[in-house]
């Protein structure tokens, strides 16, 4: 089992991985581990699997959407993150930003361009799925987000990401975020806990 690699699947739409995004580098200061970002489409996921957002999952469940809250609040104080602001354009379609992403990590500038896509979703949230506005938010961060958007649109890229969609749901994934540890899978961000023990050596 490679414990030093740990992988974290994920999609900008979700608030879960942007709260595990902003807890992994502490994680990987104590363990001296290196997540592996891997990008996949939200989306296409739930429809392979065919699962739900919590947005609809939660709708009209009593109790359920307030236990939620509670544990992101547990969340936020346990691994010291700033909680994410909800985007007011949610649900946001992520088909483009998450080939961007495909298209940065070919580019060079996957973690920048990584900070800047979170940033922008839940921290200074904006209606990213659209083009405009996107590469308005891209540009400010530092970003050719022209080159990024032209590039996102090649084969290879749209390729890609079908591709490590389907393999995220052949290897057990149905939402982000996931992670895995070797072949071990975790689901949500309260996993975080288990996989920094399991990379860490002490996981069982």
């Amino acid at each position: 089992m490679n414990r030093t690699s740990p992988q974290f699947l994920f999609d900008f739409g979700s608030p879960n991985a942007f709260l595990s995004h902003e807890a992994i580098p502490a994680i990987e200061a104590r363990t001296g581990a290196k997540f592996d970002y891997v990008p996949v489409l939200l989306g296409g996921i739930f429809k392979a699997t065919n699962n739900k957002s919590p947005a609809e999952t939660l709708a009209g469940v009593k109790n359920k959407r307030e236990f939620h809250e509670i544990e992101t609040q547990r969340f936020v104080r346990r691994f010291h993150v700033k909680p994410f602001v909800m985007n007011p354009f949610f649900p946001v379609n992520t088909l483009h930003l998450m080939r961007c992403a495909v298209a940065a990590q070919l580019e060079g500038v996957f973690e920048k361009y990584v900070d800047a896509a979170f940033h922008h979703m839940w921290a200074e949230p904006k209606k990213m799925d659209d083009p405009a506005v996107a590469q308005k938010a891209f540009g400010e961060s530092g970003l050719d987000a022209a080159k990024l958007f032209a590039r996102a649109q090649d084969a290879d890229v749209k390729g890609r990401l079908i591709e490590n969609t389907q393999s995220a749901v052949e290897r057990g994934a149905f939402g982000s975020p996931t992670f895995f540890v070797g072949q071990e899978m975790f689901f949500g961000k309260e996993q975080l806990r288990e996989v920094e023990e399991l990379i860490a050596g002490s996981g069982k």
